[in-house]
């Protein structure tokens, strides 16, 4: 544990997260339309060759997409600028850039999206080759085995308007409830940037503050303390991390969201109280973090209640 103590700290930020899969399918309502409306210190600029061809398939859809949704992208270069660290291990808070305050990027295709533009979800065993991405985010420390995970590719829709498909690891228990709560969310149309593993690269990238990658599994001390966080267990899944920042005393995680800590100023993929993704968590038994009152951590949905 000392180990992976050393990793998160020296990471910063990462969630306060292909190989073939087999198992449970879902299918569930066409995509809604788009929404009015990335990424961690390692930013996903470039997709596989499967997901590249399936981009360029679709480029007249996205730029239709795109046009509809009538609202310009953020120029941030996202992963490009370091922050100076802070003793605790973060990165120095910094106010948010003027572009960042309403923030919108296209989604690089890492997986071929969905064909019929329809929500799809499998549930499937942590193959050696997703064991193999998934890197020191897991070891033999961690508190629960591999065999007591599944590995997840679920649709989500973008902040461009489009379906994509994206990937996560849970604790085999949840996997199906998780997989019922992004139906819910794609249904509704609520937009998420990201969704891809986080990696080695994710644990030992210096903090840039500008993350937004929605994931689950880190096995990882919860902040400030020496005991396991719920993503350890695969039992908490963080999302839109930077449209929904955690916040306690003078940490504000990512380091550069600062602007979305007014929650008055309502922009796409905010959680508020009482929305599709509180209750969508809510219908299978997790809580949300934005209803904490000793911290704010608006991003984390858990099964346990930390």
């Amino acid at each position: 544990m000392r180990r992976l103590l050393a990793a998160a700290a020296a990471g910063g930020l990462l969630l306060s997260g292909c190989g073939g899969t087999t198992g449970a399918s879902d299918t569930s309502s066409p995509a809604p339309s788009a929404p009015s409306g990335r990424s961690s210190a390692v930013s996903s600029s470039a997709g596989s060759s499967a997901g590249s061809s399936a981009g360029s398939s679709a480029g007249s859809l996205r730029s239709r997409a795109e046009q509809e949704a009538g609202a310009s992208y953020s120029t941030w270069r996202l992963g490009a600028h370091p922050l100076p660290l802070r003793p605790d291990g973060y990165g120095q808070m910094r106010p948010t850039p003027p572009t960042l305050r309403v923030r919108r990027y296209r989604t690089t295709d890492l997986l071929p999206p969905p064909a019929d533009g329809r929500y799809h979800a499998t549930i499937g065993p942590i193959t050696p080759a997703i064991r193999e991405r998934m890197g020191e985010t897991w070891s033999s420390d961690c508190p629960v085995p591999l065999s007591g995970l599944r590995y997840l590719r679920m649709s989500f829709r973008g902040f461009d308007g489009l379906a994509h498909t994206g990937e996560m690891v849970v604790n085999a228990t949840v996997a199906a409830d998780v997989v019922s709560v992004f139906r819910k969310l794609f249904a509704a149309g609520f937009p998420i940037e990201e969704m891809r593993l986080p990696t080695t690269a994710d644990v030992l990238a210096h903090p840039t503050g500008d993350g937004n990658n929605t994931a689950a599994m880190v096995c990882r001390p919860a902040r400030g303390s020496t005991v396991w966080s719920a993503h350890a267990y695969g039992l908490a899944i963080d999302l839109d991390p930077f449209d929904n920042p955690y916040q306690r005393g003078d940490v504000v995680l990512p380091e550069l969201a600062s602007s979305y800590l007014d929650r008055s100023w309502v922009r796409p993929g905010m959680v508020e109280p009482g929305s599709v993704a509180v209750r969508a968590f809510a219908s299978i038994g997790w809580s949300w973090g934005g209803d904490w009152t000793s911290l704010k951590d608006y991003e984390h949905f858990t099964e346990t209640g930390r």
